[in-house]
């Protein structure tokens, strides 16, 4: 009993996050944030377009800082096994933070707009990092545990090549948003997945990810989870992150939820949070960045709400 209270009073905590920067952003992108909202999952898809229409001007106009890209390199054969490089002159034994995009495992896209999702390796680029923008194989081609598998080949090829670019193959840091964040945090703690080598990872950040897989008749994409899950719900536990954080390894990790998340993932996240705290007795990283919603946490990298993208640094820096 004291240990779940410990647990509820530190998620409690951890929650809390602050509204001074959001002030930050425009009245009208605020205005748009605090409207779609409450009302999120009514309309998915059109509350993502007004999301993306409101930050693109931002995003747009946004301090690039002499940040170079180097564009459709291959970490595999397949034309979606490809990425794109983000750094300055100067970077040199840098911090990789590479950045895996969402898309409900059956889409989704490195290059969503011509800033989204430029923004956050650009982001982490002008902090003198490199910054990793990638693709990866989508169902319903490529099922379970196939993303999974393609983080780890990229994972493999920033520690053979990374030197190349300015990076530190030992400071490798994952930012995975929605699908993105599952197919990390599949990698991360799957033991069956890693190299003989090992992991490789020195974090990870999981922004709303799905790890405990379900077939509930409430979850708005669940056609699109079967395409890569599989049809069959019987499956399903074992392919659950949640059921292999108690194995596996010691990495840290940060979670992030939005105020306003898809169904079900905010609650997915709280249970990966709990999960981690049960594990190490001692409790990961945790935000509920309040007043962004599923996507717009990611397009707030690089623009003047900067609660999540100087929290995201210092864990980096940190290295917890």
């Amino acid at each position: 009993m004291r240990f779940k209270c410990v647990l509820l009073a530190a998620l409690l905590v951890a929650c809390q996050t602050s509204s001074a920067q959001f002030t930050a952003l425009p009245e009208d992108v605020r205005s748009v944030l605090d409207s779609v909202g409450p009302v999120w999952a009514e309309d998915i898809s059109g509350n993502i377009r007004k999301s993306v229409l409101a930050f693109t001007p931002i995003l747009k106009n946004a301090p690039k800082d002499g940040v170079k890209v180097e564009r459709n390199l291959s970490y595999g054969a397949h034309p979606l096994q490809s990425f794109d490089v983000y750094r300055t002159d100067d970077t040199s034994n840098a911090p990789i933070v590479v950045f895996v995009h969402g898309g409900a495992y059956v889409g989704g896209s490195r290059n969503s707009t011509a800033e989204i999702s430029a923004n956050i390796p650009t982001y982490f680029a002008r902090h003198g990092m490199v910054g990793v923008n990638i693709d990866y194989r989508l169902a319903p081609e490529a099922v379970w545990p196939a993303a999974a598998e393609d983080v780890g080949s990229l994972v493999q090829w920033l520690h053979d090549n990374g030197r190349d670019y300015g990076g530190d193959p030992e400071q490798i840091y994952l930012i995975g948003s929605s699908a993105g964040a599952t197919h990390i945090a599949t990698y991360t703690y799957d033991e069956e997945l890693h190299p003989p080598s090992g992991h490789g990872l020195a974090g990870v950040i999981l922004m709303s990810g799905r790890y405990h897989i379900s077939s509930s008749p409430n979850d708005p994409n669940l056609a699109k989870v079967r395409a890569y899950f599989g049809e069959n719900p019987d499956e399903y536990e074992r392919m659950s992150v949640i059921n292999q954080v108690e194995n596996g390894p010691l990495i840290p990790t940060y979670i992030v939820i939005a105020e306003f998340d898809n169904p079900g993932l905010d609650v997915s996240g709280a249970e990966l949070f709990a999960a981690l705290c049960r594990r190490d007795r001692r409790c990961p990283k945790f935000t509920r960045l309040r007043h962004h919603n599923h996507l717009s946490m990611n397009y707030s990298f690089n623009s003047p709400d900067k609660r999540l993208s100087r929290s995201v640094l210092d864990f980096i820096r940190m290295g917890r």
